[in-house]
């Protein structure tokens, strides 16, 4: 089978892995950076075009599209779905998935546990809106943020308005959540790839830190996960039309709660914590789902 992986950046830690991975299982692997693609769309035979020439045919791609550049990565991945190439995550479902406040609301609707979230971009009553996702301390949120970037917590009533206000000024649309606390610091991250869990860990907040990002200096762990968080992990994945993806859980007392789900997560931090072999989970899963073409020789030139 042919396999593109779709990245920026060959060096990254995923990357090396999944084109690893793909090697190792016989496969032929390619890395392209999204962003030096360029597409032929008018042509009866779409293409998607590389370094000056037309991009031979795959039977797959991994997408590993940054957030920053998620409209372009989408149109890219889109193209070769225009080819008939299998994508383990499709383009609308990358951009679902990036849309912090669709993903709330199409995750609510399926009755998955979620976080009190308020949103707003100018509110007349910023009192209110706090009340109403249980009052301070609450987590405020830049609807753009990733890895933990534009994520603050507003400890008491006075700090969180201060910092509403703040973001307000800034002219930008704002998520306010309930603060978990009996989370202690801690979020987990559920691995899912296809219709179940594969691997799961629990990622620690710095001392002094409220947010457990690994990239924010917290730590990883293995972690047993309930039935009742398993099912949510792959609900929430469904639901976003993700068949691989990093589903951010807390344990509230309420049960599980959602937090985020991430179409490209990384493989470092979950590989290193569990020993899996997450990568060639994910070839092993593409190899069952694309449908691999005979003829390879159909693009180039």
């Amino acid at each position: 089978m042919r396999i593109a992986i779709l990245s920026r950046n060959p060096k990254l830690y995923s990357t090396r892995r999944l084109l690893e991975a793909g090697l190792e299982k016989g496969h032929e692997v390619d890395i392209i950076d999204t962003m030096h693609c360029y597409m032929d769309i008018t042509s009866a035979k779409p293409s998607v075009r590389y370094k000056g020439k037309r991009l031979p045919f795959y039977d797959a791609v991994i997408p590993r599209i940054g957030a920053s550049v998620s409209f372009y990565g989408t149109s890219v991945v889109r193209q070769f779905e225009m080819m008939g190439t299998y994508s383990i995550n499709e383009s609308v479902a990358i951009s679902r998935s990036r849309d912090k406040l669709r993903s709330l609301q199409l995750l609510s609707r399926k009755g998955i546990g979620l976080p009190r979230t308020g949103f707003a971009h100018h509110p007349d009553n910023i009192e209110d809106l706090i009340k109403n996702v249980g009052g301070a301390p609450v987590v405020i949120k830049l609807l753009e943020g990733t890895q933990g970037i534009g994520v603050v917590l507003g400890e008491t009533q006075k700090a969180a308005e201060s910092i509403i206000e703040a973001f307000m000024g800034l002219n930008a649309s704002i998520l306010v959540q309930e603060y978990i606390k009996e989370a202690g610091g801690s979020d987990i991250r559920c691995f899912v790839v296809g219709d179940k869990v594969v691997a799961a860990m629990k990622r620690q907040a710095a001392p002094g830190e409220f947010r457990s990002n690994l990239h924010r200096g917290g730590s990883a762990s293995l972690v047993r996960l309930s039935p009742e968080e398993r099912k949510t992990a792959v609900s929430a994945a469904r639901t976003m039309g993700l068949n691989c993806c990093g589903v951010d859980i807390l344990r509230s007392n309420h049960g599980p709660v959602v937090m985020e789900v991430n179409s490209s997560p990384g493989l470092e931090g979950i590989e290193s914590a569990t020993k899996k072999d997450v990568a060639g989970m994910i070839i092993d899963f593409i190899a069952k789902s694309a449908k691999p073409h005979n003829t390879r020789t159909r693009g180039k030139g």
